[in-house]
């Protein structure tokens, strides 16, 4: 069934509605957040900065644009019958593909053991956006490496493309920190999250050695995550993953001629 045109279309409809409802999710939470921050009269710039700087946020809009490239290409390719398999994704869809479902998993899996008994004020959150943005599309996103049409088999140093992001972010959440004023504490800096802020006196060692305690474990899962996700589409995988015998650096071994003179 999984190889058929019209799961594939099923499930590029429910990869679309995703994306929709993602879209919304993240609307609603910004729109909470942006206007306690007014009516707070909070500098509103660094409020819309601030929102667009935590990893939830980031990879939940990466998220719903890769979803909607996926459906939109598997809706909108030539038609096929519906029992033939559908053509396998793009090299460059199946490593977004791959980036984000890391970075969803990851979301889901931190949010709900590190920070969903954090206590924040009354209000702050939308409670069902909440649940989209953590649990929902992050469960959506890990039935797509298993459930989604046309996976391509991709090399295992698509690894280290998935981990560029993740790393830029870190590196930029901790030169931005010190240097922003808290809009709502009005504390001489702001971290989207606490394991990652070094003036947390909760952290398991203090300072940037808790910091970089969480770093280091957070980065082993994104690796096992992202094993796992290439893992399973090489498994699943439709088309070259580069490493097909009798190819080599995009030619083909050719049979030798063998001359019938002399015999």
């Amino acid at each position: 069934m999984l190889a058929s045109s019209r799961w594939a279309a099923v499930w590029n409809i429910l990869r679309l509605v995703a994306a929709l409802a993602i879209v919304v999710a993240v609307i609603g939470q910004a729109v909470r957040t942006i206007g306690i921050g007014i009516d707070a009269g909070q500098h509103l710039p660094t409020v819309v900065t601030n929102f667009f700087s935590f990893f939830t946020i980031l990879s939940n809009c990466a998220a719903a644009a890769v979803l909607v490239w996926a459906g939109g290409r598997g809706l909108g390719g030539r038609r096929r019958t519906a029992d033939a398999a559908p053509a396998a994704d793009p090299a460059a869809l199946a490593v977004a593909l791959a980036s984000v479902t890391t970075y969803m998993v990851i979301t889901g899996v931190v949010y709900n053991t590190l920070l969903r008994n954090v206590p924040l004020p009354q209000g702050v959150t939308v409670p069902w956006s909440n649940e989209i943005l953590h649990v929902i599309a992050p469960l959506f996103l890990l039935l797509d490496v298993f459930l989604g049409p046309g996976r391509r088999a991709l090399p295992w140093r698509s690894i280290l493309i998935i981990l560029i992001f993740p790393i830029l972010w870190v590196v930029y959440t901790l030169v931005r920190g010190p240097l922003i004023t808290n809009p709502a504490s009005e504390q001489p800096f702001w971290y989207p999250y606490p394991f990652l802020n070094p003036n947390n006196p909760d952290l398991i060692f203090p300072g940037y050695a808790g910091v970089a305690f969480w770093v280091v474990v957070i980065a082993v899962g994104i690796i096992v995550t992202a094993a796992t996700v290439v893992g399973v589409g090489r498994r699943r995988g439709q088309g070259s993953s580069g490493e097909s015998s009798g190819t080599r650096s995009g030619t083909v071994q050719r049979p030798s001629r063998i001359s019938s003179r002399g015999r």
